[in-house]
């Protein structure tokens, strides 16, 4: 009995661990405070569990402004095709997204777009997507 009483507290308590682990996009981000913004790539991190990218954007008094911008999870990116080499720093990029509800400067990524090349990406549902204006029927 004693046992199965601490085999029962110890998954409890593993699988609290777990869930502390990952958060709620909807909890970090607002999904009714859409945003769009343009600048340029200055990091790519393609990590674990969600890849970010930093850009610099000019506000509008030219000054520039670090973002920080949070993708899908790293699986589901690199099932769609994506890898550490798809985004580079320098590249000029247009992004629409969840604003952060408390973290100034940062979003969820919906929509980036490359104009130099015509690249894509979006999140829809829970499933990244990603093309070039080329293949784009839009």
């Amino acid at each position: 009995m004693v046992r199965r009483l601490l085999s029962v507290v110890v998954a409890c308590a593993l699988s609290g661990m777990a869930t502390e682990a990952h958060h709620s996009i909807f909890a970090v981000y607002d999904p009714e405070q859409r945003t769009t913004i343009e600048g340029v790539l200055a990091e790519f991190h393609f990590v674990n569990p969600h890849p970010l990218i930093l850009i610099d954007v000019k506000d509008g008094d030219g000054n520039v402004e670090r973002w920080r911008l949070e993708m899908d999870n790293l699986r589901e990116l690199v099932q769609a095709g994506f890898s550490r080499e798809t985004l580079k720093p320098g590249d000029r990029v247009v992004v629409a997204g969840s604003a952060a509800r408390t973290q100034a400067r940062s979003l969820y990524i919906r929509r980036l777009d490359r104009p130099s090349d015509g690249f894509w990406y979006e999140q829809v549902g829970s499933s990244p997507r990603i093309g070039s204006a080329r293949a784009d029927p839009q």
